[in-house]
């Protein structure tokens, strides 16, 4: 969504010094602020009141089917690139209840649950993240029916980007064309260095709160170094997908027998799901109360690798995990863009790193890709 078109300004170049006066200005503007916090041995989207907040003299190292982080003496508030949050769960909850029924006197009535609507900035979003929420934004806000409880919160989102200056093993994005650079749908983007911000307005509410921070036009020189940084950044990237062969190698990969190797491999778990920017499957619940007088109807997050998923009047049309994640891949990189005009892929690597056993979606790709052994 778009917060307004903003003129092109020069990059500001803001101070590491001055980087508490950002939290202030959003605090006064209204904002409630979360950020990448340290809790439970990974980093998710927790409160911001202070600098202090942010998991500095910490970096996180990501493998397949590993994520753990290690103390690093870097200053920098961004030196930590993601955890298993993206921005998902802040716009399509994972458990949300839609509608209350009550029944009294011989008869019902019904409550509509709206959620919360506070003003809320998200502070340390990266390029790949920004890139799945305007994906999820096609599905549920640019249909033929607007979800409206995505709706109240994605138009109360004020999202400053952080650029990628360090990818991990398990980072694709520059293949996919949605990072490490952010080139849209942020309010305000940074990209860190040591001693301080490249700073940039995307939007009029961005420009409202860049206008009262202290910062100076940047120099060419400096605008220079971190394109290039930005660039080896993507560079050092070792994973790629081959956009140009899809969607028409997995149509015609359906009866490759890879797909029996990575089924014997697969756990079901739903991990990759859990994580992953774009998928939106979900169920509905309808919990009673004890004394059946009252009824949630909830939606909860779902996931194509759970076998109920695939279970309709009697039947289960995808029985086996081979099935199931065959439908995954196949619709996240091949039927998506039939639907949807692009890939369901935005290369932040989550789907990987949290696989228990490091099933690898690009390594994937690459075999189904190739002629049967």
């Amino acid at each position: 969504m778009s917060s307004g078109s903003v003129q092109t300004l020069p990059l500001q170049l803001f101070l590491r010094e001055d980087f508490p006066q950002l939290l202030q200005t959003l605090k006064q503007l209204g904002y409630q602020t979360l950020g990448p916090v340290l809790s439970q041995g990974a980093i998710q989207w927790k409160a911001i009141t202070t600098p202090e907040d942010f998991p500095i003299d910490w970096k996180d190292q990501q493998e397949p089917g590993s994520y753990r982080l290690e103390p690093d003496p870097s200053p920098r508030y961004f030196n930590i690139v993601h955890g298993p949050e993206s921005l998902k769960p802040l716009t399509f909850a994972p458990r949300e209840t839609l509608l209350v029924l009550d029944h009294q006197n011989n008869t019902f009535s019904a409550k509509d649950i709206q959620p919360d609507t506070t003003p809320t900035a998200i502070l340390g979003v990266r390029a790949c993240d920004l890139a799945g929420l305007g994906i999820q934004d096609q599905i549920f806000l640019h249909g033929t029916y607007p979800d409206p409880y995505y709706q109240q919160r994605r138009e109360n989102l004020f999202l400053i980007a952080v650029n990628c200056t360090r990818a991990h093993a398990t980072c694709f994005c520059a293949s996919m064309e949605t990072g490490p650079k952010a080139q849209q749908g942020f309010d305000l983007s940074l990209t860190e260095a040591d001693e301080d911000f490249l700073i940039e307005a995307g939007s009029v509410k961005g420009l409202k709160v860049l206008d009262q921070l202290t910062s100076s036009i940047a120099s060419e020189e400096r605008i220079k170094e971190d394109e290039e940084r930005i660039g080896a950044c993507a560079a050092s990237q070792t994973r790629s997908l081959p956009k140009a062969n899809l969607p028409a190698a997995l149509y015609e990969a359906h009866d490759h027998p890879r797909w029996d190797h990575v089924a014997a491999r697969c756990l079901s778990c739903t991990n990759c799901t859990m994580v992953c920017p774009t998928c939106f499957c979900h169920g509905v619940e309808e919990t009673p109360s004890l004394d059946f007088q009252q009824s949630e109807h909830t939606r909860v997050w779902d996931s194509c690798f759970t076998p109920d998923h695939g279970y309709i009047h009697g039947k289960n049309f995808r029985p086996t995990t081979k099935d199931r994640y065959r439908m995954w891949l196949t619709h996240k990189l091949a039927a998506w863009i039939d639907q949807f005009g692009t890939s369901g892929c935005v290369g932040c690597g989550r789907c990987i790193a949290w696989c228990p056993v490091g099933i690898d979606l690009t390594e994937e790709v690459q075999a189904l890709s190739q002629p049967p052994l």
